[in-house]
């Protein structure tokens, strides 16, 4: 996930007396640059994962300190060092807390640390942690779409991740999101990485084929979802007005069995998108995971649309709904009473109309083996 503040804490606490004072949660937030702050003003013409630094020379009360962080946050910062000892010597409790409010980190370094040797020291090191991160996903979009070419791209990942371990594949998509500038998709991905909160050097996260993905190893499925879940919650809160589609595939045992996660991914996030859903977990499918690894279109044409091809055609003419009717009644066993509940509909209105359906497909739907193939095409119909 980059260069994070948990890997500049590590570096800072030695070297430049740095301490992490508020916003704790916000440790894996990973960090594009680092930018020198001393007014509101230049805060407009951040992407998303700057890390802000100050002096306070334009922050010595309490008031500004807190615009500040509010700024930070709603241009979805990284985090911010204060520059204590001259025109600060504590951090109000109140910027702290809401920090912490904001799982924004906050650190503190002591003013005879030179910060210009700061920035350009950790700002290097962002550089080429960027570098790296570039080679990283060029090996597991390898590992996607060559599986079998394992020599291709390990030796690439055995410094970053267990390559024998667990995999899981989590997507994560919008409208027009591929059709999007690059400044404009980056941006999102930025502000995306800063909603995914406690997970770091176990996953990686980068743009690949009109969806931003993520890739988490050894990270057990109840943490997963935690932090996907924790995700959405900041997403609705700071992108009312993007809604993100996520899918997330199945876990998967080795590297080289990566692209099945990632298949997996793929068609819960499409089936997310086209039902305006938040989140499907391709594993909490049930039956429709087979249908949807069918690759044949063709096939699934054939076993849905074109069976039904009776009933829908008496649905646009009447401007009617007995495909649903009949997907109802497959459901629910055939009974007409639960349908009738289900659907509002009194009980003879059901029976009337699955009368029609039968005389309409010239079936009478009486055995398991008449009704499944009409099953099936139901669900093809709804995925």
């Amino acid at each position: 996930m980059g260069f994070t503040v948990e890997d500049m804490l590590i570096i800072g606490q030695e070297r430049y007396e740095m301490k992490l004072v508020a916003g704790n949660n916000g440790w894996a937030n990973s960090i594009s640059w680092l930018m020198m702050v001393e007014d509101l003003t230049i805060i407009s013409n951040f992407s998303g994962k700057e890390l802000a630094v100050t002096t306070c020379l334009g922050f010595q009360e309490e008031k500004k300190l807190l615009d500040l962080v509010m700024n930070l946050e709603s241009h979805h910062a990284a985090g911010l060092i204060l520059n204590t000892g001259y025109y600060i010597t504590e951090v109000p409790k109140s910027v702290m807390d809401l920090c912490d409010e904001l799982d924004l980190p906050l650190l503190t370094v002591p003013w005879n640390v030179v910060l210009s040797e700061m920035v350009k020291d950790l700002s290097v090191r962002i550089f080429f942690q960027g570098i790296t991160d570039e080679k990283i996903s060029a090996a597991l979009i390898d590992a996607i779409e060559q599986p079998e070419e394992r020599e291709k791209y390990v030796n690439d990942l055995l410094s970053v991740f267990d390559v024998d371990g667990e995999f899981q594949v989590v997507l994560m998509t919008t409208e027009n999101l591929d059709a999007m500038d690059t400044v404009e998709r980056k941006r999102i991905g930025y502000r995306l990485q800063i909603y995914m909160e406690n997970i770091s050097h176990n996953a990686h996260f980068f743009y690949y084929d009109g969806c931003f993905v993520l890739i988490a190893n050894a990270v057990g499925a109840e943490t997963l979802d935690e932090i996907i879940g924790g995700f959405e919650k900041r997403l609705r809160r700071r992108m009312p007005d993007t809604p993100i589609a996520v899918g997330m595939g199945s876990p998967v045992v080795d590297i080289s069995n990566l692209h099945v996660s990632y298949k997996r991914a793929l068609a819960a996030v499409k089936r997310a998108m086209r039902k305006k859903e938040n989140r499907l977990n391709f594993d909490e499918l049930g039956v429709d995971r087979l249908l949807l690894s069918v690759k044949d279109k063709a096939l699934l044409e054939e076993m849905g649309p074109k069976l039904l091809a009776p009933v829908l055609e008496y649905d646009r003419e009447h401007d009617g709904n007995y495909e649903e009717t009949l997907y109802n009644y497959l459901k629910y066993d055939g009974s007409i009473q639960t349908v009738g509940k289900v659907m509002f509909i009194h009980r003879n209105t059901i029976t009337y109309r699955m009368n029609k359906i039968r005389e309409l497909l010239g079936n009478n739907l009486e055995t398991a083996e008449d009704r499944l193939p009409y099953e099936i095409a139901c669900r093809i119909m709804r995925l």
